[in-house]
């Protein structure tokens, strides 16, 4: 199967999309940019030059994946979720120079209308609620609501949540060794 490009969207000579992948209406993909295999970006979707996303990366409507960002295999983008490369923009002040680089980790999810604030690093199978505000690093299989956004709990590799401590079972047959601090398939 080939790439899939619709004719609305523009994509710079020089990048990279992978076999399988679909780029849907009024997607803008920048000359750097490096996308793997059976990649899905939806409308209105914007990539950067300095941008690396893995295979199988899902980016729903409305999101702008700006330089410095990282995507790996495996990555849900909800609609009009927000990455940001800048810590402290001006208008009057240039800091192309100062991007902070933000890592998002196999399986992740990262729920509508988040906003990952740059420099964070999402850990793998992590989970953001819709509308968190991410402001710091993020540990694998956290479950992260709210504005900060804090951690409510643990998910499973399948999207549901984990209940309980020390040794847990997910419905889909996963196991997990929870504690206060981390989540750790066995």
């Amino acid at each position: 199967m080939t790439v899939s490009i619709h004719p609305t969207a523009i994509v710079d000579e020089g990048a990279q999309i992978g076999e399988s992948s679909r780029v849907w209406h009024w997607v803008h993909i920048c000359a750097g940019a490096r996308i793997g295999m059976g990649c899905s970006l939806g409308q209105n979707v914007f990539v950067g030059n300095d941008v690396v996303i893995g295979n199988n990366v899902k980016i729903q409507n409305n999101v702008s994946v700006y330089d410095a960002v990282r995507l790996d295999d495996d990555v849900f983008c909800g609609p009009s979720m927000v990455f940001t490369n800048v810590y402290n923009p001006r208008s009057a002040i240039t800091r192309k120079n100062e991007y902070r680089q933000t890592h998002v980790r196999r399986g992740a999810t990262l729920g509508a209308n988040c906003t990952i604030v740059c420099g964070s690093t999402i850990g793998e199978h992590a989970f953001i609620g819709a509308g968190a505000v991410v402001n710091r690093d993020v540990p694998a299989y956290a479950l992260m609501l709210g504005v900060p956004a804090k951690r409510h709990g643990w998910m499973c590799r399948c999207g549901i949540q984990l209940l309980g401590n020390g040794h847990v079972q997910c419905d889909c047959g996963a196991s997990y060794q929870i504690d206060d601090s981390s989540c750790t398939p066995l």
